[in-house]
């Protein structure tokens, strides 16, 4: 059996968001990728979360997307997975439809950064993509759904190590981080920064944003060279 030791990781991962309460039935998918070996490993189209093994996920090859071992169909996800890998230095990516950042994408509106919570994530605001027109939808679906995503990210000239997460139009969000545990991680910041959005847009339209610099202060003081939070 190739890539174990992604498979094992992977595995937890995928576990790690069954258990988070934002994914129901089948709907969403963690992968994993391992640059060296040139492939990625995910969870397959359609099978339960519940009795899923490390024998049951998918290695899929980096560069075309073929399937390199076992039987098992990989998330119908998995092109818009290898489009993020391809432009995005990132080790693990995850899609859900969790609840309320579903409802952003689905009424496309950005998750407004508000304040520091969402900085200690994210350093600004979670963008939404265009939507797919007609042709892209008739065609390689999923891979235009990740090629919008990355057309989103270097149009608006966002950095995708300091804002992790994108919301597809009418679609769904997707996460991705240094690992497959680290992009659910993300996940679940993500579903309750859009929980807290959607409370302040309701109790407070015209809120105020809050000075960038505390943006800054905040999401630096946890991630990068000059990062002070928590142990050594």
């Amino acid at each position: 059996m190739i890539a174990e030791r992604l498979r094992h990781e992977v595995l937890h991962a995928n576990r790690v968001l069954s258990d988070s309460g934002l994914v129901m039935a089948t709907f969403g998918n963690v992968s994993g990728v391992d640059r060296d070996a040139g492939l990625l490993v995910i969870k397959p189209s359609g099978v339960a979360y519940q009795g899923l093994t490390e024998a049951d996920l998918v290695p899929v090859a980096l560069a075309d997307g073929r399937v390199l071992e076992g039987t098992l169909r990989p998330s119908s996800d998995t092109p818009t997975h290898l489009e993020i890998y391809r432009a995005f230095d990132c080790g693990g990516v995850v899609h859900t439809h969790s609840a309320y950042a579903t409802a952003f994408a689905q009424a496309r509106l950005p998750i407004r950064c508000m304040g520091t919570t969402h900085a200690d994530h994210f350093r600004g605001d979670i963008p939404v993509t265009r939507p797919l027109t007609g042709a892209e939808i008739a065609g390689d679906y999923e891979r235009e759904t990740g090629r919008v995503i990355v057309e989103t990210f270097r149009a608006g000239g966002l950095r995708p190590e300091e804002i992790s997460a994108v919301l597809v139009a009418h679609h769904g969000p997707f996460t991705w981080g240094r690992d497959a545990l680290a992009a659910v991680e993300q996940a679940q910041a993500l579903e309750y920064v859009a929980r807290l959005e959607a409370t302040v847009r309701a109790i407070a339209p015209d809120a105020a944003r809050p000075d960038p610099a505390l943006i800054d202060r905040h999401f630096l003081r946890k991630h990068g060279p000059g990062s002070y939070y928590g142990q050594k």
